[in-house]
């Protein structure tokens, strides 16, 4: 990512340095999810829609411990490798809109919610922002080579309200309190940094 684009990172300090740990990341350009992997101050295990995973990105993927997902139904596979990872104090990337969109956590599903309720990690929200604010010369999907992208980290927080409930109406309540916690994340990050997007 550094060599490509010039990131610029800011809060990673507030990233826990061991444990279990949840990114909570802002989705609108393919470029987010790579920027994160490759500015992050600990490595991240991300669910990644099974599409991707072609060709020599099948290995590659897998070797650098990213998990594959099939969105058409629940995929108890990704769901038990995700839960792994966290118990083993790892750090699980997910973009709790579930595809890319606006990034702006308007329409949060309840997977984010469900991970952090049972695995009872943290969750700090992230915000890439400028990866879609013009196009590049060469690739059109990309941003310009040498570019910059900002990556902002915020502070963590837990999803649950302290009582250990995991009901349908505790995962309801965690998704409500979670998007306020993430929208005000990044409305702090677009204040931060002067970007739009």
């Amino acid at each position: 990512m550094y060599g490509l684009w010039k990131p610029r990172v800011l809060g990673a300090w507030r990233v826990p340095s061991a444990g279990p740990v949840i990114l909570a990341v802002n989705h609108s350009h393919i470029v987010d999810g790579p920027m994160l992997m490759g500015t992050a101050p600990r490595p991240v295990h991300f669910l990644i829609k099974k599409e991707a995973f072609i060709g020599p990105l099948d290995p590659f993927l897998l070797g650098i411990g990213q998990l594959k997902v099939d969105r058409s139904g629940t995929d108890r596979t990704a769901v038990t490798g995700a839960l792994g990872a966290l118990a083993n104090g790892g750090v699980l990337g997910i973009f709790p809109e579930g595809t890319r969109g606006e990034g702006d956590f308007a329409s949060l599903r309840a997977g984010l919610a469900y991970f952090a309720l049972r695995s009872g990690a943290p969750i700090v929200p992230v915000a890439v922002l400028g990866g879609g604010d013009r196009p590049g010369r060469l690739v059109k999907a990309l941003p310009p080579l040498r570019g910059r992208v900002d990556v902002v980290f915020g502070d963590a927080f837990d999803a649950g309200d302290g009582t250990g409930r995991r009901t349908r109406g505790a995962l309801d309540e965690a998704t409500v309190r979670i998007q306020k916690r993430l929208t005000a994340h990044l409305e702090n990050a677009r204040r931060l940094t002067g970007r739009t997007g």
